[in-house]
């Protein structure tokens, strides 16, 4: 395979020795792998729209939404909070749309779609990182969350709550795409009534303060709640934080079904809801938490604790029915279904990306199930370490660096391409690809610097507050300045030589799998086909 690839000093006749081949043989076993490393085999494209989308908007689950909106919400006031959602959720959407597109119509994941959109073949490898570290980042936040439910249930302590809320995810992923397909099928219908059941409850009985939500002014806002471009600017830094979703959508979006004769509505019904689409119930969600933290508060529960989902919709599930022991096993049932739903998914987008990332540092891949392992291992440390109680800090800064990536793979697609600056298909096949493509990787690293830069307060307050929207706009700047300025020609390393037209799967001349036309290119030094 890739990591397979000859030197210059090798020969044509090269053998790859037996206990390669046995390696490859293994990692080649895409139940496991779910081409973790490559394009998404048209035959593998099996599922319909429907299927890849419901399990793509499984994601939506997530109670670290509800913590998000709760938190802003108690920090910086209702219309500081709502304006952030509502901003920063139109950004989300419309940034996800050219790259869920994208992905789907050429199959590819965000690593090799970011390969091809300006980044190059090792300049991927660094937003391959970005993209884990969103990951496991969130992980450790859903499974704190789980924990904390674990703990209000069965009276665990903290750190074995950790443990069985991360490890629990493990065998439901090992299988990929295949078993968390029916997993997300199965557990939609209960996560479903659960999520809508105490605001049904709480609607008929007549408990939407609504007034009081709106006025509420937070620890830091105006007191007569009024909007605050800096709290404003605060807000958004954290929910920006969740545009590296994207990513994990992608991951399911490109198994989409490449025909789309005759299915056409169908499958861009699919992209469209279960790719950027994910933010509109994502952003109910975060008014959700809003809404249930103000009410948390205002019955009692501690500032430190209102916006802790398990305590949200304890006090939710108590309009639903009076027994407090009942109250308390469905709030424990809802919170351990949404997080597994999602985090089955932060585990299996981090498995793809740290595959990603050490397939280019070290040429060798162990399988995507050993990197699954060690994405929950970095999981449960931050845990430990307690990553809950940093979540607005932790959020923040790293939604720098992630506004900063995501907005050269957008300018790239809707700027650079529709311009001629890039080559208007996705280039993915590291034969073809510069190792370094200055257009993403240095405007990422310009926008990434300017954004931190003004996120340490370096350019005052309204510079730090604003330092997502600074990184987005330099992005979609620099890119196309990079683009002209190289003249492009950094995009593509070289033409293919052999074309492969027909759809016959060819055979590689060095681990001797066959695979599809689309993955292939063609080695001089073999001279032959190569994967």
């Amino acid at each position: 395979m890739s990591s397979g690839s000859p030197t210059h000093g090798m020969t044509p006749h090269q053998r790859v020795i037996r206990e390669r081949r046995q390696y490859n043989q293994w990692v080649a076993n895409q139940t496991l792998e779910d081409y973790a490393l490559r394009f998404t085999a048209n035959s593998a494209r099996k599922w319909s729209s429907f299927r890849v989308a419901n399990t793509a908007l499984g994601a939506v689950s997530f109670l670290a939404l509800e913590a998000i909106g709760g938190a802003i919400t108690l920090s910086y006031g209702f219309s500081n909070a709502a304006a952030a959602i509502l901003v920063v959720g139109t950004i989300i959407f419309l940034a996800g749309l050219p790259i869920c597109y994208y992905a789907a119509k050429y199959g590819v994941d965000i690593d090799l779609l970011t390969r091809g959109a300006g980044f190059g073949y090792i300049g991927s490898t660094i937003t391959s990182l970005i993209y884990a570290s969103f990951t496991f980042i969130f992980f450790a936040l859903e499974a704190a969350i789980m924990a904390l439910a674990l703990q209000m249930c069965f009276g665990l302590p903290l750190w074995l709550g950790y443990l069985i809320s991360a490890l629990i995810a493990i065998p439901l992923v090992t299988h990929g795409i295949t078993t968390i397909s029916r997993f997300q099928m199965i557990t939609q219908p209960a996560w479903i009534v659960l999520q809508l059941l105490p605001f049904i409850f709480i609607g008929a009985k007549g408990l939407f303060d609504l007034d009081g939500w709106m006025a509420y002014p937070g620890a830091h806002g105006a007191p007569d709640g009024s909007i605050d471009l800096l709290h404003f600017g605060a807000a958004s830094a954290v929910v920006f934080s969740l545009i590296a979703q994207i990513g994990e959508q992608v991951d399911y979006l490109r198994f989409l079904p490449r025909d789309r004769r005759g299915k056409r509505t169908g499958w861009w019904i699919a992209m469209v809801s279960a790719g950027p689409g994910w933010v509109v119930p994502g952003m109910l969600k975060l008014l959700a938490g809003s809404f249930l933290a103000v009410l948390a508060l205002n019955a009692g529960v501690p500032f430190a604790s209102a916006a802790e989902p398990t305590q949200m919709y304890l006090l939710a599930f108590t309009q639903v029915i009076s027994q407090p022991d009942i109250a308390i096993a469905l709030t424990g049932a809802f919170v351990v279904i949404s997080q597994m739903k999602i985090n089955v998914t932060n585990a299996y987008a981090g498995s793809i990306a740290w595959s990603n990332f050490f397939s280019r540092l070290t040429h060798s891949h162990p399988g995507r199930v050993v990197w699954l392992v060690f994405n929950v291992a970095i999981a449960i440390i931050l845990m430990e370490l307690g990553i809950y109680k940093a979540l607005e800090h932790t959020l923040g800064l790293y939604a720098n660096i992630a506004v900063a990536w995501v907005g050269c793979i957008v300018a790239d697609l809707v700027i650079n391409k529709p311009l001629g600056l890039s080559p208007r298909h996705i280039e993915f096949k590291r034969a073809h690809l510069y190792d370094i493509n200055p257009v993403g990787v240095g405007a990422m690293l310009i926008a990434s610097v300017v954004s931190i830069t003004a996120y340490a307060d370096v350019l005052g307050d309204t510079a730090r507050a604003l330092a997502p929207f600074i990184a987005l706009g330099t992005a979609l700047v620099v890119s196309p300045l990079i683009a002209i300025a190289t003249g492009g020609k950094f995009y593509i390393a070289r033409k293919p030589t052999t074309p492969f037209a027909d759809s016959k799967p060819e055979r590689c001349c060095i681990c001797e799998h066959t695979f599809e036309p689309e993955d292939m290119a063609h080695c001089p030094v073999y001279a032959g086909p190569i994967c």
